[in-house]
């Protein structure tokens, strides 16, 4: 489980995030939704320690991250498993090296063993026998699902995921949120995602948190969302024709 209460981040006078606060529960996919300039990257970045909080807390199962040394930070930053919006792929390594750079940094394993565990992460994602391309030779979507067996090769306890589905089309991004959501359960993961996608929203949102203005305007289930009063959400959520006529389905 991830807590963080009270967070605060500012850049100079610019007040990015006020005092939030959220519990993200593990076997559960967690999406932060709102729209640009909300403040979702950046408390994505909070909670994972490439920012840190001008004010507030980050809990992972209890351990107060936020007031760990770099070197106390070490153990969890090894059960973090992250999908950058760009897929952060090195393009002068084969998608092989790319998952393999993470078990040379952080584990002790063989030269083979990570060989194999590459190998298991990629059939997971359906890449098998992709080993030896380059990112320039990969589609966006498989981009993306390079980086999620990169992010998984070592078996995280806790998974991120920056607009995972930004620049894919619609049938490429319903598989990938199809395997976030088969990874959050085969792992038992705390999965958090950064989307404006509704049509993830509706698919794996087990928990919405929407940020408006770099505060927390609300949160629930992705069907409490349909049934909603909050009108900042329902701006954000009804803008489309397809979630008005969801919303209609549900409310009398």
């Amino acid at each position: 489980m991830i807590e963080v209460t009270n967070i605060h981040k500012s850049f100079g006078d610019n007040h990015v995030l006020t005092g939030i606060d959220a519990v993200f529960e593990p076997g559960k996919v967690s999406l932060i939704i709102g729209g640009s300039g909300s403040g979702k990257s950046t408390l994505l970045k909070c909670i994972v320690g490439l920012h840190q909080p001008t004010q507030g807390k980050v809990f992972f199962d209890g351990q107060e991250f936020t007031r760990m040394s770099f070197e106390e930070k070490v153990p969890i930053r090894k059960e973090i498993g992250m999908l950058f919006q760009n897929s952060a792929l090195f393009d002068s390594m084969t998608v092989e090296q790319n998952i393999v750079f993470t078990l040379d940094m952080f584990t002790e394993m063989s030269k083979q063993e990570k060989i194999e565990r590459a190998n298991f992460c990629l059939e997971r994602v359906n890449l098998a026998g992709k080993n030896d391309l380059y990112p320039s030779e990969l589609s966006g979507g498989m981009k993306k699902r390079v980086g999620i067996a990169r992010a998984i090769s070592m078996n995280p306890k806790y998974l991120f995921c920056d607009e995972p589905n930004s620049g894919l089309d619609p049938a490429t991004s319903i598989l990938i949120d199809e395997l976030i959501q088969e990874l959050t359960d085969e792992f038992k993961c705390t999965t958090v995602v950064v989307t404006h996608d509704m049509n993830s929203v509706m698919g794996i949102g087990d928990y919405i948190l929407f940020l408006f203005k770099g505060q927390k305007y609300w949160e629930g289930s992705n069907q409490d969302m349909l049934k909603s009063d909050n009108q900042e959400l329902n701006d954000f959520v009804f803008a489309s024709p397809l979630m008005k006529a969801a919303r209609d389905t549900i409310k009398p």
